[in-house]
Parts: structure tokens; C-alpha cells; sequence
């Protein structure tokens, strides 16, 4: 196989297996603040328990995302020291600030936060969780830069530097802020973080609809799921708006990116319809038994429902493939339609207080957590594959961004060898969350 598409395809895997975990600890600890800030307020026992439960699950996950998250940095040297010698004065100034802002606040008081319990006061502890929730958010930013970056470069020069193979091009910073404020890193952060808050509500609300339908531990899931419920709702109509801000952002600067997104694969005299349903014929180069708006994709990327869209037939040759975006969009916008759909439901009959006793609906909850995590990962799909055939938008393409002298014999191997090891790590996360979830939390004690 292509050596190119092989170290796609390593990076690939590793970074969705990594993307597993973020978003749930980036969401688990906005939670965490919530619970023991209630216990603070309320001195409610169940409220401790809660907090305590919460915060074994959250260092599961954040101790397997770093040994994941590893992995995809050494690539760069392996696999793309091309791509890496390109950017490597941009994405320097952000990993940076990653590692000192972010990764050694959350990891400095992560310990507190797990042991410190009996040790420091209430209120010392509560700001570990704090920090630890801000360090995990302040993570986010600095990645979601750098991978901003890539798809909506500013703040830089390109430079020409002499090297021992020649002289090669390299990007050099030019604006801190202009790289941090890049035109779709703030939008895509707020996705990337409401995306986070809503896979933790479901996973908080799976739990505990599972301890309820056991007949175990009710108040506890009583107190966790009915702010969850809340926050999932309330998450799940604003990525709506976010979406369509990133959604007219994309037509703006990638267009072609928002064409294969939708299927668009010509451009049409007066409005462009919204694609609900379709098969991508790329030969043909059209959509096969489609169901579509008239119209619609029109107004929400210009407002004007007779203005059209820019179909992939305008930049050619330089268009990503269409099947992989498009797929990878209309089942996260459709996932997004169900957590509405079935928050709205399970608040009314929380309103109505029946949501208890339906255990059908429980059962729902219980399994309803998978959605999330696949959402959260077609998001990037859709996001990376269609910036195609650019590795850097419009500099730097993929093709010439690969490691000299790469065999793919090689990366076949290692893609071989780390599949085995995350099918290990992942078996030895689902048995210790499974551990940790049957044993469930302890019991409430005493007021404080």
C-alpha cells in the first residue's frame, strides 16, 4: 500500500482511539466542580459520595488518555518530519503552552483531587477540583489552536531555511495571538468543549439509569442524573447554534470542504437544497436517491435561499473525497437530533415524575452513552478528511508531508503492533470502569 495513506491511516487510528477519552474527562470534571460545590453548599452527604465516585472514574480516564495520547507526538518525527520541520514554530509556541498552562496544572493537582481528601480542608480540596477542571479545559484550547491552525493558518510567514538536503520552506511565527485567535479556532474550541459536556451528561446519566434499574445506590443516581439530564439538554440545543456558525465559517474559508460535507458536487443555478439523505456517486460525481430541501443549504451558509453554493466542481482537482465527510456529518447532525429529541422527553417526564419508573426509557439512557462518543469522533472525521489534499490549508499537502525514506512495510507493522496494544488498553478500561461502576460509590457519610 501507499506509504502515505498507511501513516493516514496509523495516525488515524491512534488519534480516535486517544479522542475516546478528552471529552469525557474535559466533561467529567465541569461535574465534578458542580458536585462538590453543592456539597459545600448543601452539606449533603450524598453529595460527598457522589463527588468521590465521580472522581475515580475521571482519573481512570484521564490516566489511560495520556498513556494514549503518547503515541500520536512521536509520529510526527516518524512519520511526518516534513510536516513537523513545516509547522513546528507554530505548533511549538501552542504544545508549549499546553504543557505548562494545562497538562501541569491538571496533573499537579490531580493528586489532591484523587488522595487528598482527609488531608486539606473542604475548601482547599474544592479548588484542586477547580484546577484540575481548568487545566483539563485549558488542554483543549491550546490542542484545538494548533489543530485550528492547520485548517485556518494566520499569524505566520512562510521562510526559507537552509538545511544540510537543501533549502526547504518552513512556516515561522509571526503573531502569537493571531495563531490563538485563528478565524476557526474559537468556534471550533466551543464545539469541541459543548461536544465534551454532552458526552459527559450521557455518560453520567447511563450510570446512573443503570444503578436504578438495579435498585442500587437510588439517591445517588437520583442527584447525578437529574443535573446531567439538564446540562445534556441544554448542550444539545446550543451545538446546534455552534454548528451553524462552524458550518458558515467552513463555507467561508473551506469551501470545498463544506461542499463534500453536503454532497455538493456542482454548482447549480439559483438555491442549493440541504441534502438529508443520500448515496455519494464520486464517478459519476453526483448523489444517488437523495432527499433534499430546495433551497435550504443555501440560507443557512449566505442567509439567502437563492444565493448558491459552490459545488466541488470549482476546485478541482484540489477536492477531498465526498463519502467520508458527507457520511460523517449527516450521522452527527442526526445524533444531534436524538439527544434533543430524547432530553426533551426525559425532562418532561422528569417534570411529571414518571422518568423513574419507566424503565424502558432508563434502559434508553443506559445505552444511549455509545451516541456521544460516536458523534465526538465523526466530528474530527468530517473535519480532517475534508481539508484534503492539504495537511496545512492550501500550503502544505499531505502527499509531501510524509517522512523521507519511509518503508510502508514498516508502518504496516507498527499499525499491527499498536492495534494489539489498544485493544489491551481499551480491554483494560472497560474491565476497570465496569469494576468501578458495580462497586458504585460509598455509602453517604455524616454531615460534615
Amino acid at each position: 500500500m501507499d506509504v502515505v495513506l498507511l501513516s493516514r491511516i496509523q495516525f488515524a487510528l491512534t488519534i480516535m482511539f486517544h479522542y475516546l477519552f478528552p471529552p469525557l474527562t474535559i466533561g467529567l470534571g465541569i461535574f465534578l466542580v458542580y458536585m462538590e460545590g453543592m456539597y459545600l453548599k448543601t452539606r449533603d452527604p450524598q453529595y460527598e459520595a457522589a463527588t468521590k465516585f465521580w472522581v475515580r472514574i475521571f482519573a481512570l480516564n484521564f490516566a489511560i488518555g495520556v498513556a494514549s495520547g503518547i503515541v500520536m507526538e512521536f509520529q510526527f518525527g516518524t512519520n511526518w518530519a516534513v510536516y513537523s520541520r513545516y509547522v513546528g514554530d507554530i505548533f511549538g509556541a501552542a504544545l508549549a503552552a499546553e504543557g505548562i498552562f494545562a497538562f501541569f496544572l491538571e496533573s499537579g493537582f490531580l493528586a489532591l483531587l484523587v488522595f487528598g481528601w482527609d488531608k486539606v480542608s473542604p475548601k482547599v480540596h474544592f479548588f484542586s477540583t477547580v484546577m484540575v477542571a481548568l487545566g483539563s479545559i485549558f488542554s483543549a484550547i491550546w490542542i484545538i489552536v494548533a489543530l485550528s491552525w492547520q485548517q485556518t493558518p494566520a499569524g505566520f510567514a512562510i521562510r526559507d531555511v537552509e538545511t544540510p538536503a537543501g533549502v526547504v520552506q518552513r512556516a515561522e511565527l509571526t503573531g502569537f495571538w493571531s495563531v490563538v485567535f485563528n478565524p476557526s479556532a474559537m468556534d471550533r474550541l466551543v464545539h469541541v468543549l459543548i461536544g465534551a459536556l454532552i458526552l459527559a451528561a450521557f455518560f453520567i446519566m447511563s450510570v446512573s439509569a443503570y444503578y436504578l434499574l438495579k435498585d442500587k445506590h437510588e439517591e445517588f443516581a437520583r442527584k447525578s442524573f437529574a443535573p446531567a439530564l439538564v446540562v445534556a439538554l441544554i448542550a444539545s440545543l446550543a451545538i446546534v447554534y455552534s454548528g451553524d456558525r462552524q458550518g458558515k465559517i467552513v463555507g467561508e474559508l473551506q469551501p470545498a470542504k463544506l461542499a463534500a460535507m453536503e454532497g455538493v458536487y456542482r454548482t447549480t443555478d439559483g438555491g442549493t437544497p440541504m441534502l438529508l439523505f443520500g448515496i455519494p456517486d464520486s464517478e459519476a460525481k453526483t448523489m444517488r436517491y437523495k432527499v433534499e430541501i430546495p433551497g435550504l443549504l443555501s440560507f443557512l451558509v449566505h442567509g439567502d435561499s437563492g444565493k448558491p453554493v459552490k459545488g466541488l466542481d470549482r476546485y478541482e482537482p484540489d477536492v477531498p473525497p465526498v463519502a467520508i465527510p458527507f457520511y460523517s456529518f449527516h450521522i452527527m447532525v442526526g445524533l444531534g437530533i436524538y439527544f434533543i429529541v430524547l432530553t426533551l422527553y426525559g425532562l418532561w417526564c422528569l417534570k411529571k415524575g414518571t422518568l423513574f419508573r419507566k424503565r424502558w426509557l432508563l434502559w434508553v439512557f443506559v445505552f444511549s452513552v455509545i451516541g456521544p462518543f460516536i458523534a465526538n469522533q465523526l466530528g474530527w472525521v468530517a473535519a480532517e478528511v475534508g481539508r484534503q489534499p492539504w495537511i496545512v490549508y492550501n500550503l502544505l499537502r499531505t502527499g509531501d508531508a510524509v517522512s523521507k525514506g519511509l518503508v510502508a512495510s514498516d508502518v504496516a507493522g507498527s499499525i499491527v503492533m499498536f492495534g494489539v496494544i489498544y485493544v489491551m488498553l481499551f480491554a483494560v478500561w472497560i474491565y476497570l470502569l465496569d469494576e468501578k461502576i458495580k462497586k458504585g460509590p460509598e455509602s453517604a457519610s455524616n454531615p460534615k
